[in-house]
């Protein structure tokens, strides 16, 4: 048989190596100057706005939502086309969520849903940006706005992405990156939160460093000593160490030739499969810029998992992304039901990602393409 083809992979060059290389021979590991260089390298890509890193992208969602003063009764309004932990985090601080249906074309929060979702009790309105296409930001934006709430992007699959002409990065009061190894760039493990407000960077830095404030401004009892650190609110440690940073700034000199070769794996698959009876191939919104986290076939009349089976026999590793959220037992024990959001549902249902990553060569591609087409006859 054939090597056996991930869905996604990381892609680390000598270069990365030798950025990590050198912060292990320094003085500092973590909470270091590396940390600092990787937040404002990641800020060129968001239009300017700033960066906080932490640990990963669910700590990132959870930092964002702490940041939003998610607690009891608040509610998040999101999408259920997502990693759980989109919700699960707001759930962890008290928050109730909300799930409201996708668009059929995108799998992205469609804005009408979101608009019939929020009430007076909308704290946030959380979008996810789908396989690496931008959600409908601007008028997910207003929807938020005009109820008094708060927009956080999940981009944990579009860093290097725009929309309508700006950044992803820059559209939302809060958004959030991940950095897993299947990623657009990888820090091993690792994430961040975005955000152009001070005042919730300044929430986010606190939640990732357990809510300590060493400025003596700011602290209660400020003639402790000069050891003296207050903790004024609870929180965690999300820190990302110098060692993950330095191999972040190293691979964002690297995310224009990410994207350029996603984009090209993902024409290439739509060229040979659109006219394919039995699929559909991903939908682009005018004015989308993606960087394709994911290439998610969609497979008609039922036969999405005599597909996956196939292509798994033959040692292609395609995926499922994502299981509604709102399947999980651990919501479906909180009272949460199937049928809530029926587009998101039978997108679930037909979906089926592709591998997609810079590494895969044109005949590597081109196997995939060849066994899909061998399954329809």
């Amino acid at each position: 048989m054939a090597d056996f083809l991930p869905y996604g992979r990381q892609s680390v060059s000598d270069e990365d190596i030798a950025a990590v290389t050198e912060v292990l021979r320094g003085d500092w590991l973590t909470t270091g100057p590396a940390v600092t260089r990787f937040e404002s390298d990641l800020a060129e890509h968001t239009g300017g706005t700033p960066a906080v890193a932490v640990t990963s992208g669910t700590a990132a969602l959870h930092v964002a939502y702490a940041a939003a003063g998610i607690g009891p009764d608040d509610e998040v309004v999101t999408s259920p086309m997502t990693f759980v932990a989109t919700a699960a985090t707001a759930a962890l601080l008290g928050g109730n969520v909300v799930f409201a249906d996708v668009e059929a074309d995108t799998g992205n929060l469609d804005p009408a849903a979101a608009a019939a979702a929020v009430t007076s009790r909308t704290k946030v309105v959380a979008a996810v940006d789908y396989a690496g296409h931008p959600a409908e930001l601007d008028e997910l934006g207003r929807i938020a706005h005009d109820n008094g709430a708060l927009l956080l992007e999940d981009a944990a699959h579009s860093v290097g992405g725009s929309w309508q002409g700006r950044p992803v990065g820059s559209l939302a009061d809060l958004t959030t990156f991940s950095f897993f190894p299947t990623k657009n760039l990888t820090t091993a493990e690792g994430g961040a939160v975005v955000a152009g407000s001070d005042e919730l960077l300044a929430r986010a830095r606190g939640f990732r460093n357990h809510g300590l404030v060493r400025d003596k401004a700011a602290q209660r009892y400020p003639d402790e000593g000069a050891w003296h650190q207050e903790v004024h609110e609870f929180g965690l440690n999300y820190r990302l160490p110098d060692v993950l940073c330095a191999l972040g700034s190293s691979q964002l000199r690297r995310l224009a030739e990410f994207k350029k070769r996603r984009a090209e794996i993902h024409a290439r698959y739509t060229a040979a499969l659109s006219s394919l009876d039995g699929v559909l191939t991903p939908a682009v919104r005018e004015g989308a810029d993606p960087v394709w986290h994911l290439y998610p076939l969609r497979v008609l009349e039922g036969r999405r998992r005599a597909l996956f089976d196939h292509l798994r026999a033959k040692g292609i590793g395609v995926q499922v992304n994502y299981i509604p959220a709102y399947w999980h037992p651990v919501f479906e024990d909180l009272g949460y039901r199937r049928g809530m959001c029926p587009n998101a549902e039978l997108y679930y249902g037909q979906e089926l990602s592709l591998p997609l990553f810079p590494a895969l060569t044109d005949a590597d591609v081109d196997r995939v393409i060849d066994e899909v087409h061998g399954f329809f006859g």
